[in-house]
């Protein structure tokens, strides 16, 4: 039997990143606990051209990997650096692009970085309700991580660390019941283009 697909995304255009370091925490913290096939990606994976793809066939190869990787994933740990209390544009830009129904029940493990705690709900008040429009199981524990969290990248502050490994924990263990939904292909989820329809921007 092969092992659940659990994989990572980190919305910052750098590498290292303190998003892409939280992202990680949580998704090795999970192997550590569970049996599990991981993937990290990060929008340096992603490549240039995102932003002015319009629909699915127009985006380049490297992002449509990405899509596709988090279509056929058992669960996710998604990630983004916080700007004006929001995800970045791309973040949502890519997420446009997944259908609708592959992330119907799969876990999903939210985490966010920002400059400061003011930023700290994001995960509540921005997340949850883009992976409530996907049906997906969102975690109880979200983990928030501000700039005085982490020290040259690394994540250092004993309370985020805290929450890793509670949110690692209840992934872990949706991991290894064997309830998760049935594993779909990408070019079975693929729908006919366009993939989203935008208007008026």
């Amino acid at each position: 039997m092969s092992r659940p697909r659990l994989v990572g995304i980190s919305a910052n255009l750098q590498r290292p990143s303190r998003t892409r370091a939280l992202v990680e925490a949580i998704a090795e913290e999970t192997a550590a606990r569970a049996p599990i096939e991981l993937r990290l990606f990060d929008f340096v994976d992603v490549g240039p051209g995102l932003g002015s793809a319009w629909t699915r066939s127009a985006l380049p190869l490297p992002a449509r990997r990405v899509v596709e990787a988090i279509e056929e994933a058992d669960a996710l740990v998604v990630g983004s650096p916080v700007y004006k209390g929001g995800y970045t544009g791309l973040f949502k830009h890519l997420f446009d692009f997944v259908e609708p129904d592959a992330l119907v029940n799969k876990p999903v493990a939210i985490a966010a970085t920002g400059g400061g705690p003011r930023h700290a709900l994001v995960v509540e008040h921005a997340f949850r309700p883009l992976f409530g429009f996907f049906s997906a199981l969102q975690l109880p524990t979200a983990v928030y991580g501000s700039t005085a969290d982490f020290t040259d990248h690394a994540l250092t502050d004993a309370d985020v660390q805290g929450r890793v490994r509670d949110a690692a924990g209840q992934l872990a263990a949706l991991l290894t019941r064997g309830v998760l939904p049935a594993r779909r292909p990408a070019a079975e989820l693929a729908a006919p283009e366009p993939a989203f329809t935008v208007t008026g921007r």
